[in-house]
């Protein structure tokens, strides 16, 4: 389901327990529920929004980033993070699907290779605390 920015409150509350210091500022989210060329959905479950994925297909590189996904605490192990990824990178329009995730964040990293991305180089210090960052990237199947 697509997100509007009805979605900001929501979406600022799953940010902010996701993410905590690296959460996005207030303009960062009312630009990806804005901006035409974003892709962003969000997963309902019970009224309340359960998880939000949002692209950036830049068709000129060729790639594309997942610039953020997460999925609220309350919901978590139930495919939805993996629904999202899935759908965002269908809609994406790209031959190539690029993505960062912190280098301890195992349970992503490992649900990332599970769905076919694989490690192309480590930002170093690239999160607010001074951790890594790994850049993964996956062939699509049907750009």
């Amino acid at each position: 389901m697509t997100a509007s920015i009805f979605d900001l409150n929501a979406l600022r509350k799953l940010e902010n327990e996701s993410f905590d210091k690296d959460a996005w500022p207030l303009f960062d989210l009312i630009a990806v529920l804005t901006f035409p060329e974003v892709i962003r959905l969000k997963a309902v479950e019970d009224g309340q929004m359960a998880g939000f994925v949002a692209g950036d297909p830049r068709p000129s590189n060729g790639w594309g980033w997942i610039a953020t996904i997460a999925v609220d605490s309350r919901f978590r192990r139930r495919g939805i993070g993996r629904a999202l990824l899935r759908a965002c990178e269908a809609k994406l329009g790209v031959p190539r699907s690029r993505l960062t995730v912190r280098v301890s964040n195992q349970v992503a990293i490992s649900m990332y290779e599970k769905e076919g991305y694989a490690t192309t180089e480590i930002w170093s210090k690239y999160y607010n605390d001074g951790e890594d960052g790994m850049v993964m990237e996956k062939e699509l199947e049907n750009p």
